[in-house]
C-alpha cells in the first residue's frame, strides 16, 4: 500500500515537472521571439537610414481621412432628389463612422496595420517629417524649424510694396527681365564693410580657418554650373541685426550675403556660379510669405532656361533653431551647422537626396560635426516640394540658425564650396577618364 502511494506521488510530481518544463520552454520561446522582433526593428531602422525609404503617401489634414462616399451620403441627406450612380456600403453606417472617428482621434487606420507602429518606427508614418541621413552634428535628431516673419517686420507680408514695382508686371509676377543677378555684378558692393566678407579667413579642415589656395585646374567652367537663390531672402540673425528685436529678418543684412559668399568661393575653385538676390517682399505685388516657393520657382525656371549647363541649384536658408542646435567647433573655430532638406512631394526626390547625401558625407569626412544630416519633409510640415522637381541637382540647404554670426556662416559657406567643387571636379575627371576596353 505504501509503495503504491509513493509511486502515485512520484507520478504527480513528474507531471508537475513536465508542466513546468513546458511552461519554461514557452517562456524562453516567447523571450527569444520578442528579442528577435526588436532586433529586426533595429535592423530595419538601419536599413531605412541607408536606403532612404520614402513615406508612402501624404496625409493632408482631416479631409484626407474622409472618403468620397461619406461626402456622397452627406449630400443625399441635404438633397432628396440626389441619387448616386453607384450604391454600396453606406459611408455613414456605424462601422464606417467608427473607423473615421478612430482614425481622427488616434491616427490609427484600422484598414492599415502599419499605422499601429507609425509612431514607433521612423519613416513608416505616411506624413511625418523624418531624418533620412543622420549627421554627427545632430546626435539628438532635432529637426529644422521654419518660422514666418512677425507681421509688420522687415520680412512680413505687410512690408511688401502695394503698388507696381520695377521688375513686376500687372499680375505681380516677375517681368521679362531675369531677376537673378550674377555674382560678378554684386560681389564687391554687397560684401563691402560686412564682417567676414570675401577675402577674410576661409575654412579649411584642421588649419584654423585659413583661406583656401586656388585649385590646380586647367581652367574654370565655361558657363555657370551653380545657381544660388533664396526663397526666404530676408532671413537674418540676432547677432547681426541686434538681439533686442523679436524677428530675425532684415532687408539688407540677410542670408543673401551667405549665398554670395558661397558663389564667390565656388568661382575661386573654378566653378561658374550665379546668385539671385531678388527681394520678393518688394518685387512681388501683394507679397505673401506662405507663397515664397511659388515666387522662387519662377526664379529657378528662368535660370534653367537661361543657363543650360546648370548642375547644382541651391536654395540657401538659415534655420530658426537656437544656437545649441546649429553650431559646432572645428579646429578651435565655431561653424554654423548645415541641414539638407529634401521634399518628399517631389516624385523623383531620391535623385535630389543622392546629391544631398554626397555633399553630407563629404562634409562629414572633412568637417566632422558640421552636418546635421538630411531631413525629409512633406506638405504637412512645410512646402513639401521646394522646387526640387525642376532639377535632380536641386537641394535646400539650411546654414546655421537665428543665433549664429555672419562669420560662422561664412566659414560654413567656404567649407560647402570646397566640398561641392571637389564633387564636381571629381565627377568631371571620372567622366573624362578613358574607359578600358
Amino acid at each position: 500500500m505504501k509503495r503504491f502511494i509513493v509511486t502515485f506521488n512520484w507520478s504527480r510530481g513528474s507531471r508537475k515537472w513536465r508542466q513546468l518544463l513546458v511552461t519554461g520552454r514557452t517562456f524562453v520561446m516567447l523571450s527569444i521571439s520578442s528579442m528577435a522582433f526588436f532586433v529586426a526593428i533595429g535592423i530595419g531602422d538601419m536599413i531605412h537610414q541607408r536606403t532612404a525609404a520614402s513615406p508612402g503617401s501624404t496625409m493632408k489634414g482631416v479631409a484626407a481621412n474622409v472618403s468620397g462616399t461619406l461626402f456622397t451620403d452627406m449630400l443625399k441627406m441635404e438633397v432628396a432628389a440626389y441619387t448616386p450612380e453607384h450604391e454600396g456600403e453606406r459611408a455613414l453606417a456605424p462601422k464606417q463612422v467608427g473607423r473615421f472617428l478612430l482614425r481622427l482621434v488616434t491616427d490609427v487606420n484600422p484598414n492599415e496595420p502599419r499605422s499601429l507602429l507609425a509612431r514607433e518606427l521612423p519613416g513608416i508614418s505616411s506624413d511625418e517629417p523624418f531624418l533620412i541621413r543622420s549627421g554627427s552634428g545632430n546626435e539628438t535628431a532635432i529637426g529644422p524649424e521654419d518660422h514666418p516673419p512677425i507681421p509688420g517686420s522687415a520680412g512680413s507680408e505687410s512690408s511688401g510694396m502695394n503698388g507696381m514695382t520695377p521688375g513686376t508686371d500687372s499680375s505681380g509676377e516677375h517681368s521679362g527681365e531675369n531677376p537673378s543677378r550674377s555674382s560678378h555684378e554684386s560681389a564687391v558692393g554687397d560684401n563691402e564693410g560686412q564682417p567676414g566678407a570675401a577675402g577674410q579667413e576661409g575654412a579649411q579642415p584642421g588649419d584654423g580657418g585659413h583661406q583656401a589656395a586656388p585649385p590646380n585646374r586647367a581652367s574654370q567652367t565655361d558657363e555657370p554650373v551653380v545657381f544660388i537663390y533664396h526663397s526666404h531672402n530676408r532671413e537674418s540673425w540676432f547677432p547681426v541685426i541686434g538681439s533686442d528685436g523679436d524677428d530675425p529678418t532684415s532687408a539688407k543684412q540677410n542670408i543673401t550675403l551667405v549665398g554670395q559668399r558661397l558663389a564667390d568661393k565656388l568661382m575661386e575653385l573654378g566653378l561658374g556660379a550665379e546668385t539671385s538676390k531678388t527681394d520678393y517682399p518688394t518685387e512681388i505685388k501683394n507679397y505673401k510669405w506662405a507663397l515664397s516657393y511659388k515666387y522662387s520657382r519662377k526664379t529657378v525656371e528662368e535660370a534653367l532656361a537661361a543657363r543650360t549647363k546648370l548642375k547644382f541649384i541651391f536654395d540657401i536658408h538659415r534655420d530658426s533653431q537656437k544656437r545649441k542646435y546649429t553650431t559646432t567647433t572645428i579646429g578651435g573655430k565655431s561653424y554654423a551647422q548645415v541641414y539638407f532638406i529634401i521634399g518628399q512631394e517631389n516624385p523623383n526626390w531620391r535623385k535630389n537626396e543622392k546629391l544631398a547625401t554626397d555633399i553630407h558625407k563629404a562634409l562629414e569626412a572633412e568637417y566632422p560635426g558640421i552636418s546635421r544630416g538630411v531631413w525629409g519633409k512633406t506638405s504637412k510640415d512645410g512646402n513639401g516640394e521646394y522646387n526640387q522637381s525642376l532639377s535632380p541637382g536641386s537641394v535646400l540647404i539650411e546654414i546655421g540658425g537665428v543665433d549664429n554670426t555672419l562669420e560662422e556662416s561664412y566659414r560654413t559657406a567656404d567649407a560647402l564650396a570646397k566640398v561641392i567643387a571637389d564633387l564636381y571636379w571629381g565627377d568631371a575627371e571620372q567622366a573624362a577618364a578613358p574607359r578600358e576596353s
